[in-house]
């Protein structure tokens, strides 16, 4: 029941827009199946990695046990070596003929006994950290051993994945090419430019907003998308519009919403504005930056948010240095720092030129329920005699 229904609403939908949200759904799929199969070599280098880490752990403990082996001959070849002088020290005693060459010769002797007992010490340290030694080993052998078995079966797993994935991915990019030729190729170059710049070139409309970008539509537009007759692009991220009746609720009306537009302050070091049309150039944004002696002006398609010729300076502050731009021009709401727009380079990011058109929105809310309720106080025609 709930299909049909569903399938009825959507029957309301021009059929561009139709195909436009498969093909939208198909990009996501494709995106997301591109992502995950991108993401499978790099996971079983992961478990590569790893597995390379433990190998790394046994050999550091294999190499550890050969290093000690190594040191204990060194110490043992040392106390055979200094036995050998103490018998030959001894032989020596027997032949002396004054008290001082033989003392002199058990000092050697006691010398020698006491590199003995040392060398003796190194070898018993040396066997008590063998035995931690061939723990070790053992224990990074059975680590081995295990990580092996879950690493190939992980990597059968990662396999299966890629396979699987492939096969969707082949099947989507087959869907996506049938909803592209269904759709008319001007409008598809819209979707194109603006899912290029924004991600998606599509947009439901749900209570009143446009729920890509939040931004409230005016009451004419969203009831031109319920109607489902036109192609309705928003103003604000100039992705293209549709309605789904079937997940809408009941929306209160515009007019219940008592939130006000925070006021741009005037005396600001940095001025945003809108101006509709600018010669050639049509609908773009404005910034003013009071430095010092002098000002900057900038200038950004409002559509794009691409900069518009060279950052243009002048003396005096930017009321006086640039007066011919103020005329029909819109103050905003907008503060960043001037080397955070330097950063920019020439081209507004996204998240700056959503904020710029929601505010310009309000502001053209804002004066249209200001020139309504002018109207709405209309002097008699008649006035009663004084």
């Amino acid at each position: 029941m709930h299909v049909r229904i569903r399938a009825v609403l959507l029957l309301k939908m021009l059929p561009d827009v139709q195909n436009l949200i498969e093909l939208q759904h198909a990009d996501r799929e494709i995106l997301r199946l591109k992502e995950e199969i991108a993401a499978l070599p790099r996971r079983v280098a992961a478990i590569e990695e790893r597995l390379a880490g433990t190998k790394a752990i046994l050999e550091k403990a294999k190499a550890a046990i050969k290093t000690d082996e190594a040191a204990r001959r060194k110490y043992e070849t040392a106390i055979q070596d200094l036995q050998q002088k103490i018998s030959k020290y001894r032989d020596q005693s027997l032949e002396v003929k004054t008290n001082e060459q033989y003392k002199a010769l058990l000092h050697e002797i006691q010398f020698a006994e006491q590199d003995i007992r040392a060398n003796e010490d190194k070898i018993l340290e040396l066997m008590v950290n063998a035995e931690a030694r061939e723990k070790d080993v053992k224990a990074a052998e059975v680590e081995l051993k295990a990580e092996m078995a879950e690493i190939e079966k992980e990597k059968a797993e990662a396999r299966e994945r890629t396979a699987e994935d492939e096969k969707q991915l082949a099947e989507w990019n087959a869907k996506r090419g049938t909803a592209r030729a269904a759709v008319n190729p001007d409008l598809l170059r819209q979707y194109d430019r603006v899912a290029k710049y924004r991600g998606t070139g599509l947009s439901e409309v749900r209570d009143h907003k446009c729920m890509a970008c939040q931004v409230m539509l005016r009451p004419q537009t969203y009831n031109e998308v319920r109607a489902g007759t036109q192609i309705v692009v928003c103003d604000s991220c100039q992705r293209i519009l549709y309605y789904d009746a079937s997940k809408d609720q009941v929306a209160e009306p515009l007019v219940a919403q008592k939130r006000r537009r925070a006021r741009p302050k005037f005396e600001s070091g940095q001025a945003w504005y809108y101006v509709a049309s600018r010669g050639g150039e049509g609908e773009v944004f404005i910034v003013f930056i009071n430095s010092g002696r002098e000002s900057s002006r900038r200038v950004y398609d409002a559509a794009t948010g691409r900069q518009l010729g060279d950052t243009l300076l002048r003396e005096g502050e930017y009321r006086l240095a640039f007066p011919e731009e103020l005329g029909d021009a819109i103050r905003l709401n907008g503060s960043w720092e001037e080397a955070e727009i330097d950063e920019w380079a020439t081209e507004l990011p996204m998240v700056v030129l959503d904020l710029l058109q929601r505010d310009l929105n309000l502001a053209r809310a804002e004066t249209s329920a200001g020139a309504r309720a002018e109207g709405e106080t209309v002097p008699s025609e008649h006035p009663a005699a004084s």
